[in-house]
């Protein structure tokens, strides 16, 4: 067997978890794969990479030689890749907005809005369920803006490289199939889905644990979450086989209904970002204005969210100075 980059970033993954299965966690991949895999580089290398023991595993002597190795070729690999992405992604002649962004109705909005603006300008967009992946985009330069959600006031990433301004902030609503008990409440108390079984989108931010936690301080503990692509959410939903978690600006889908969670435990907040030295940042400021009015389009639409907003005392507008406020530039 060749030795490949993959096995590479399976020693480095077992190195760094300290256990097969932490490994397989971060890889995605079933900890019965991994361990295969393991011993597939082995033989092919010579000699065993770890010593395993009840507490987790420790590389060896050959272990370490190779992740000596492994921890220079990966980084250098990645940087070529992404030098040649860039290369490959480089603006043409005609001018052109690069957008990436993950689920939700405000990626198209902006699109909607930046072609109504100024026809002449080529919009294209890139989209991924990983809101790191996307802001590592836009940090190299294959994106000119990044659209993604953080949980609650979790930090954006690529913090240090690109600056985020808010565009705005929702409460996370439940989805409920149109014949499901609670479908005609207009709040629901969390503690009333308790022995439900759950669907949402995946992501990186910290919303699966924080989700926990309010479930706990509910006074329950979720029996099952699936986590799978937003057609499949509201499929499982419809069916009746869980209720759903999303943004308040959710567009009103056939067979189904949202409806807010009373107390507002969730909210997400959504964040334009760029590379504060890259050519967006000379527009950034109009593009943050089409941004929040596409977020203002996508609450128009959806009737649960305008009966929760005229419920409540007005929200402060989220200010927009000369200067782009920013997030994770020395600005808070």
């Amino acid at each position: 067997m060749d030795l490949e980059l993959r096995h590479l970033k399976i020693i480095r993954a077992i190195a760094d978890a300290g256990s097969l299965t932490k490994a397989a966690t971060a890889l995605g991949l079933a900890q019965p794969a991994v361990s295969a895999q393991l011993k597939r580089i082995e033989r092919a290398l010579g000699g065993a990479l770890f010593e395993r023991s009840r507490s987790g595993v420790r590389a060896t002597a050959l272990g370490d030689f190779v992740l000596d190795r492994a921890r220079v070729v990966l980084p250098a690999v990645q940087e070529l890749q992404s030098e040649a992405e860039r290369f490959a992604h480089a603006p043409v002649d005609r001018p052109g907005v690069r957008l990436g962004g993950t689920h939700g109705p405000l990626l198209g909005g902006l699109v909607d809005r930046l072609a109504a603006a100024d026809p002449g300008v080529r919009v294209t967009t890139r989209t991924a369920w990983s809101e790191r992946e996307i802001a590592a985009w836009a940090a190299d330069g294959l994106l000119d803006y990044a659209l993604i959600g953080t949980c609650g006031e979790d930090a954006p990433p690529e913090a240090g490289r690109l600056v985020w301004s808010e565009v705005a902030r929702d409460p996370v609503f439940v989805m409920l199939a149109m014949d499901h008990p609670l479908a005609g409440r207009t709040e629901i108390e969390l503690a009333e889905l308790a022995a439900e079984a759950w669907t949402d989108v995946p992501g990186d931010s910290c919303f699966g644990e924080c989700f926990a936690a309010a479930c706990v301080r509910a006074g329950f503990t979720p029996s099952c979450v699936y986590e799978t692509d937003t057609a499949s959410c509201v499929h499982l939903v419809q069916v009746g086989r869980a209720v759903g978690l999303c943004r308040a600006t959710f567009p009103a889908t056939p067979g189904l209904v949202t409806r807010p969670l009373s107390g507002m435990p969730l909210f997400w907040r959504h964040l334009l970002g760029w590379h504060p030295d890259g050519p967006a940042a000379a527009t950034a400021t109009s593009v943050v204005v089409h941004a929040r009015a596409a977020h203002t389009d996508a609450v128009a639409r959806s009737v649960s969210y305008t009966q929760w907003l005229a419920s409540r005392p007005p929200a402060p507008s989220v200010p927009l100075p000369a200067r782009v406020h920013s997030i994770g530039q020395g600005a808070n």
